[in-house]
């Protein structure tokens, strides 16, 4: 009789412990599917610098141009579509083409080494110029006539500076 009584113990406790495994499988999936109100929330690309991102293709690459007045400056990030990682291009330098109201302007961006990076010219993302006109200039047109990044050609890309914003 003892031997029933054990056996239907030890059948009541395995059961039990595969109920209680059933219910943590369920507990967890549930937990990783979220509830039926969660929806996905669109991704947002945000300049890292905050300045005016181009896009190249298919969101497959995007120039980041950020201005700085004081110095007269213009600097191109080369990032990759979503504008969370830098990528090396080894272009010599970046043709710009710009226009504004009564004038058109040539600039030429080289390449910034950046020895904490290990960029180098020839193998950076960063790419700036200068200009005096570069420091009154708040909104311009601009084309890149000829641009290679990784195997990809992307030519006379159009873009407003900022984003939107230049006038005819």
């Amino acid at each position: 009789m003892r031997l029933k009584h054990a056996i239907a113990f030890l059948a009541v406790l395995v059961l039990a412990a595969g109920g209680w495994a059933l219910v943590r499988s369920h507990i967890r999936a549930t937990a990783l599917a979220g509830s039926a109100t969660d929806r996905p929330k669109p991704h947002q690309a945000v300049p890292p610098h905050h300045g005016t991102p181009v896009e190249l293709g298919d969101e497959q690459f995007t120039i980041e141009l950020v201005r700085e007045p004081t110095s007269g400056t213009l600097r191109a990030y080369v990032l990759d579509g979503e504008m969370e990682s830098f990528i090396r291009i080894a272009a010599r330098e970046l043709d710009l083409q710009v226009q504004m109201p009564g004038r058109q302007e040539t600039l030429t961006l080289k390449p910034v080494a950046d020895l904490a990076t290990g960029e180098t010219a020839g193998d950076t993302s960063l790419f700036e110029a200068r200009a005096d006109w570069l420091k009154s200039a708040d909104t311009f047109k601009g084309v890149f006539r000829n641009l290679k990044i990784q195997d990809q050609m992307f030519k006379s890309v159009e873009f407003s500076f900022p984003e939107g914003n230049a006038k005819d």
